[in-house]
């Protein structure tokens, strides 16, 4: 563009702060991210039923439980790609439809092959939710809030499955467990129609394709209204990558940081989905009753948002550092949970309120602080590849917990806090690392 003037989108942004447009794209992203945490959390809640409607073993609800976290493992490398590729916008609009037209047909499944097949194909496009939200949010954002907003963003993934807790309580006894993935597969059909009319694209992801200038000008026009007609905008403050190359994650001093991410989210996954999968059917093995279980459920999703939004500020400016002290104070509180079961019911609640609170609340940060570690260009593919392969945890948490079904909570939980003691140890050492890399290349820190 001839005689354009160059504008630089990060100082635009830092110039003129949070407005009007960071506030509808927040609005947006927490919406899908809402029904995107409700469908997490919906197979969950409607476990303790399958058993009783189709006479199944608890043992044998594993491989279920586990479904749509395989799905996710594809499905966040997929959409990763084509946010990077199509916009982030396309991508969280497209995830949306797959997993919603899935899940309201899993309510009509009867056996748990059936049920397998479509939570694994939901999850395809369930896992294409958080790294678009991540850095959808981030790449719009001005620098002081480059992890707050995605932070408060994807707080409505725990929301969003507290609702599903609260609807299990509800709803099931009234119109059975189908009425959970009626409402987890409508609701997302809706909302992505919606999105496709008013939700905005990423300032920066716009700023990378020539043949987006014009919309992102007018953008900029609402943001600025003195800017010049001839600007054309520029990312100043990231050395972008030539392709979405898997390869590229692991340049410019990535090589150790990146899969350390991937195993750190394994590890956070691993305990966070043994929790969440888990924890309202141990509790009704346990003698105490089904809605005691769904509460229980639904306050640690309550609890993680609670945290995610109470830490945003603290992890922004402490960043890896933050989330290893998480680590460390979650261990003894998640091996707490089983023996406050024992010991009364307003003690359980607690408990897995502040599991919650720590857990949920770690898993938000690392998404939002692991996508801000690669530019603009790769950072849905290189947020998918963490997502995606931290879902090995994901996985491995339900089925691990099929085997010891039987054993008293008081001694299987303090098991389950393992893996958030070596995610303390992995964390600081992502810390160390990357704070070298910034120390050695000053400019890398502008970036995050």
């Amino acid at each position: 563009m001839a005689g354009a003037t160059e504008i630089p989108i990060s100082r635009l942004l830092d110039d003129h702060g949070l407005g009007s447009f960071q506030i509808r794209m927040l609005a947006w992203s927490i919406l899908i991210a809402l029904i995107d945490g409700y469908d997490i959390g919906a197979i969950s809640f409607a476990a303790p039923h399958l058993v009783d409607s189709w006479g199944v073993e608890r043992g044998a609800l594993g491989p279920v439980l586990s479904a749509s976290n395989i799905g996710v493992l594809f499905g966040s490398a997929i959409f990763g790609w084509v946010g990077d590729r199509h916009g982030r916008k396309a991508a969280l609009i497209g995830s949306s439809l797959v997993f919603g037209v899935l899940t309201f047909a899993a309510a009509y499944s009867t056996d748990l092959t059936q049920m397998f097949w479509l939570r694994l194909t939901a999850g395809l496009g369930i896992g294409g939710v958080i790294p678009n939200v991540a850095a959808i949010n981030a790449e719009s954002a001005p620098r002081h809030l480059r992890a707050t907003l995605p932070i408060i963003a994807m707080s409505g993934v725990p929301l969003g499955a507290t609702l599903a807790g609260f609807a299990s309580a509800a709803l099931v006894p009234l119109y059975g467990w189908p009425i959970l993935f009626e409402i987890g597969g409508t609701v997302p059909i809706a909302i992505a129609l919606a999105a496709a009319i008013g939700m905005p694209e990423s300032i920066k992801y716009m700023a990378l394709h020539e043949s987006q200038q014009p919309k992102l000008a007018r953008i900029a026009a609402a943001i600025d209204p003195d800017l010049p007609a001839t600007a054309r905008f520029v990312i100043e403050d990231e050395k972008q990558s030539a392709a979405s190359n898997p390869a590229y994650l692991f340049r410019n001093g990535l090589w150790l940081i990146t899969p350390l991410t991937w195993f750190l989210f394994a590890l956070n996954l691993m305990g966070f989905y043994f929790l969440i999968s888990w924890t309202p059917t141990l509790l009704t093995t346990a003698k105490l009753p089904p809605s005691t279980g769904a509460l229980a459920g639904a306050l640690l999703q309550l609890g993680g948002a609670a945290g995610a939004l109470t830490l945003c500020r603290w992890v922004q400016r402490h960043r890896f550092l933050a989330i290893s002290m998480l680590f460390v104070v979650a261990t003894p509180v998640v091996g707490s949970i089983g023996y406050a079961g024992l010991t009364s019911e307003r003690a359980l609640l607690t408990a897995t309120f502040c599991a919650g609170f720590l857990v949920v609340g770690i898993q938000i940060g690392i998404n939002a602080l692991g996508a801000m570690l690669y530019p603009t260009s790769l950072r849905t593919n290189g947020s998918g590849w963490q997502l995606g392969l931290g879902r090995l945890g994901s996985i491995v948490g339900p089925l691990a917990g099929a085997p010891f079904v039987g054993m008293p909570v008081e001694q299987l939980y303090p098991w389950s806090a393992l893996p958030f003691a070596v995610g303390a140890l992995v964390c600081f050492t992502i810390h160390r690392l990357n704070e070298a890399r910034l120390n050695a290349r000053p400019e890398l820190r502008q970036a995050q």
